[in-house]
Formats: structure tokens, sequence, C-alpha cells
């Protein structure tokens, strides 16, 4: 397995360079009118797309994935909720390990389920330090790991449990508001955990206006992710690819 996306994301890292990823739940995409997505996706620049939730109860995975192929060459990563969620034709998968809770299934049980399957695809694995923020709100992701997210004001905390999981070897970390989130991952716990860590960070959740994607970015995100704020409004595309852009411009400039 080539490790083309892990590669990408560290290089980003090192060259100050941003990039957006688009969350696809399976349970709410069109596939009638997905091509059209995807055509809006290549002309304004989505880096990944990034297929999963924390609850599916309509599987067609396989048949976005194969669209995304068809119609993009942009990659797409599995953001698998549990091991009945892999999908091996996707490029990669982000392998989650839920560092902010204390649900050993979460930790390595499911992890331990998937390792067969997962050493026999091609997907590209990457190993991703999964922590939940709270959001001002009870999250379908905090339920269903049964676990309690880091406080939103709490940088510090976020701070230390990102170091622990870059020491046990993960390779990037996810900083997560939940679908449907109040309120983002704050700046300033961004922040925080950029000066705690060399890996990239992601950072989704609450992502809903292209005021707070700049916040993100500023702090420290290395990748934002934006799945409900561009289904409520598909305006928030464009805008979002415009804010990155314009950030990576002003990196090469």
């Amino acid at each position: 397995m080539q490790a083309q996306i892990r590669t990408k994301l560290q290089n980003n890292l090192k060259n100050g360079r941003k990039a957006f990823a688009v969350l696809l739940d399976p349970d709410k995409v069109e596939l009638e009118s997905f091509p059209f997505m995807l055509a809006e996706s290549v002309r304004y620049g989505v880096d990944f797309f990034f297929v999963g939730g924390s609850l599916i109860t309509r599987y067609a995975s396989d048949e976005i994935i194969a669209a995304i192929h068809k119609h993009t060459s942009i990659p797409a990563i599995l953001f698998p909720g549990n091991s009945l969620h892999i999908e091996p034709s996707a490029d990669a998968i982000l392998l989650l390990s839920l560092i902010s809770g204390r649900n050993p299934e979460l930790l390595i049980g499911q992890h331990v389920i998937a390792a067969p399957l997962l050493k026999k695809s091609k997907l590209e694995i990457l190993p991703t330090g999964y922590m939940l923020v709270e959001s001002g709100r009870a999250t379908t992701v905090s339920y269903i790991s049964n676990t309690t997210p880091i406080p939103h004001d709490k940088p510090g905390v976020a701070a230390c449990t990102a170091m622990a999981g870059e020491l046990l070897g993960l390779q990037i970390m996810y900083l997560d508001a939940g679908s449907g989130a109040q309120k983002p991952v704050s700046a300033e716990m961004i922040a925080a955990v950029r000066q705690a860590v060399d890996t990239p960070i992601i950072v989704g959740g609450g992502i809903n206006s292209i005021e707070k994607v700049q916040s993100a970015l500023e702090a420290g995100a290395d990748v934002v992710v934006v799945g409900n704020g561009i289904e409520k409004n598909p305006d928030l595309l464009p805008e979002i690819a415009q804010v990155v852009r314009s950030f990576n411009e002003k990196i090469i400039a």
C-alpha cells in the first residue's frame, strides 16, 4: 500500500498548505443528484471526500465511492463508525482510535475485528487519534460511542490527549465537535493541539460559515471538514473552497 494520502497530508503540514474535505453521510446522499455535487467539488477544488458516519441505516457507501471514482479523481476516504462500515473499494481509511474516551471497543476492540480485512485490502491505512469535543448539545457520535467529549473550554486536556496519541504512534489527529454541533472546536483548542503535536490536524463539526473556517485554519487546522453545513446550504461549498484557496495563495506568495 502506497502512503500517498499520508504523504500529501505531511507535505501540506510542512509547507503550511491547507485542505478541504467534504463529509458524505451515506444516509443523506441523494444518488440521483450526486453527480452534480461531485462536479461542483471538482470545480471548486475539494481535496478529499470522507465517507461514513457514526450510525448508518442505509448502506450505500459502495455506490457513493463508485460515483466518486467515476466522476472525479478526488480520494474517497472512509470515516467509519465501526468495523461494519469498511468498504474496500475506497482509497483509504481513517483508522480511528477514540482517544478522547475510555470505551475499549473504540480504542482497540473494533480494530481487532477489522484487522484481517484491512490487512488484505488495498486501502491506505491512516492511523488517526479521534477526539470528540463538547459542542453544546448531545451528538450522535457521543451517544453511539458511549463516551464523554472533551469539555469545550479545556484546551489543555485536548493538547495532552493529542500528545499521548502521537506518542503512541498515531499519525493524524482529528478534532470533531460532531455532526450538527451547535459550536465548533474552539480556536484556542486547535492552537493548543497544534503546539502539542507534529501530526496533521483535521477539524470538523459545527463548521457552517466562512468565518469558522478561517478561524480553524488560522489556529492551526490542516484540514477542515464540512458536511451538514453544505447539506443545508450548498453555496457554502464554493465559499469555503475560496477561503482555503486564498489561505494557500498567501502561503505561496
